[in-house]
């Protein structure tokens, strides 16, 4: 259940929230003084709004929460024998949202909204962002994969949603400002875009990092994939704001022809394509030394972070914090300072001899920079991973996953992710049908503590050991079961007990 945002008591009619939806229809006015979708958080006075999902209807509850003391609900027909205050609307979910963002009073409006998209380096993108804006002393706010964070130290869980619906954005938002907090990065997902999640938010920067395979289980086709990510340049286009694209990405680049009427910076790892790019790198195991080059001025910069991809995302960050008033002196001074991303290319250390490290890479682009990133810092060793993929999500990326692993990895340990309504074994499978078993020595283990033990024992001294796909999540979805998970403490929990014996 999703936590709801703490905020001054507000109140509005129900005949006013209307008029934000053109072709609403109310049956009769009600005062109401909070917003849900879930009949088992109604309070009195919310509005209760029937979504339709892929697995419940919010139609089915309307009598429920009535009941519980919704002093209205926002509905696509009303269920017979029912008489109570309802907006009518064609589309629920879609239409939640500009209500939502009149009932909070438009908070995005009061806010320096910064949308982030791209298949990966979201998250760690949108850390580095509130990193330097906070060290700038802009007073910024999350809302992503890692969760909520007010601007105030204040923190909430989302599970395993980056996106909440949409009356919660609003809400939070609306709690930011009355936190005092200045400005807000969002991880802008391609789902949350689509399903209206981010309507009504005035976005006035927007980053792409990249756009690859991925969730094509709910957009079909990558064409459908790159629209729904393009939703949010065409909006901060829509202000005249700016737009940040990576130049090295095709699919980040698809974009470029719907930001017209905004300012538009690009940026890239090399060459003179972009208006900021890496030159000259060294890397090593503590991170990575680079000159940034950004319209013929050229700084040096400390990244204490590994990996190519994440200069790129460091690039992106600097470009954004630009476009929201931050020199980009300060911010390659508060990038030296960058603390790591929870569940992103987090090393596990118990004193074993080998090494390990956490991350949530879970597509085939995302495991095969990281898997060549980790090959290069150990090329005399093995490297050993441990990686599944979701059920019902995209599929066709399954084989496409077991043929990287097992082109980049010396022995891969194929598990479950979350599995939802889908056969574990059936996934696994299908991930192991694209692995050259010639290539790689090859596991299929349905219980992921028992498959990161597998991998434990196998390494040797020197190698490395990934275990991709979790990352920062706290639990493994099995049916609609949420089982709770921490991987990082697993992977402790398995290597204490190892050492322990030696």
């Amino acid at each position: 259940m999703a936590v709801r945002p703490t905020v001054n008591p507000r109140s509005a009619r129900l005949s006013d929230l209307a008029a934000a939806v053109s072709d609403s229809r109310v049956t009769s006015d009600a005062t109401i003084t909070g917003i849900t979708y879930d009949s088992r958080d109604v309070q009195p006075g919310d509005l209760f709004a029937a979504l339709r999902g892929s697995d419940f209807d919010g139609h089915a509850y309307i009598r429920q929460a009535i009941e519980r003391g919704a002093s209205a609900v926002l509905v696509e027909e009303m269920p017979e024998g029912i008489d109570h205050p309802a907006i009518i609307v064609g589309d629920t979910r879609r239409d939640l949202a500009p209500l939502a963002a009149k009932f909070y009073g438009h908070p995005s409006r009061e806010l320096l909204t910064i949308g982030l998209t791209g298949t990966d380096g979201k998250t760690t993108t949108t850390a580095l962002v509130k990193w330097i804006l906070a060290e700038a002393g802009i007073r910024t706010g999350t809302i992503g994969t890692l969760g909520i964070e007010i601007g105030n130290g204040e923190t909430i869980s989302l599970g395993h949603q980056t996106t909440p619906e949409s009356h919660l954005v609003q809400g939070y938002l609306r709690q930011m400002v009355e936190a005092g907090t200045q400005a807000v990065v969002i991880e802008a997902t391609s789902h949350g875009l689509a399903m209206h999640r981010l309507d009504s938010t005035r976005f006035t920067i927007a980053g792409v990092t990249n756009i690859t395979h991925e969730h094509l289980e709910y957009h079909k086709t990558i064409e459908a994939y790159r629209a729904a990510k393009g939703i949010l340049i065409e909006r901060v286009a829509q202000v005249n704001g700016t737009i940040v694209l990576n130049a090295d990405d095709e699919g980040a680049m698809s974009l470029e022809p719907l930001s017209a009427g905004a300012a538009l910076r690009t940026y890239a790892m090399s060459g003179s394509k972009a208006g900021l790019s890496a030159r000259d790198v060294r890397a090593n195991h503590n991170g990575s030394a680079f000159t940034l080059v950004a319209d013929s001025f050229s700084w040096q910069v400390q990244l204490p972070l590994l990996g190519e991809f994440n200069i790129a995302n460091a690039l992106c960050a600097v470009a954004v914090c630009e476009a929201a008033g931050v020199p980009i002196e300060t911010a390659i001074e508060a990038l030296s300072r960058a603390p790591g991303v929870s569940g992103r290319m987090q090393m596990v250390n118990e004193g074993q001899d080998f090494g390990v490290v956490v991350d949530y890479a879970h597509t085939p682009a995302s495991l095969e920079k990281i898997l060549t990133l980790l090959r290069g810092l150990a090329p005399q060793n093995r490297l050993i991973v441990v990686s599944g993929s979701a059920g019902e999500r995209d599929i066709e990326k399954r084989p496409l996953q077991g043929r990287v692993m097992a082109e980049l990895a010396d022995v891969v340990v194929i598990t479950s992710e979350d599995p939802r309504n889908e056969d574990p074994m059936a996934i696994i499978e299908e991930i192991a049908a694209g692995a050259d078993r010639n290539a790689a020595e090859l596991h299929t283990i349905e219980d992921r503590r028992e498959a990161i033990a597998l991998a434990f024992e196998a390494a040797t001294p020197g190698d490395i050991v990934l275990l991709a796909g979790k990352g920062h999540e706290t639990s493994i979805i099995w049916g609609f079961e949420h089982r709770p998970w921490d991987e990082e403490a697993v992977a402790r929990e398995l290597l204490r007990t190892m050492t322990s014996y030696h």
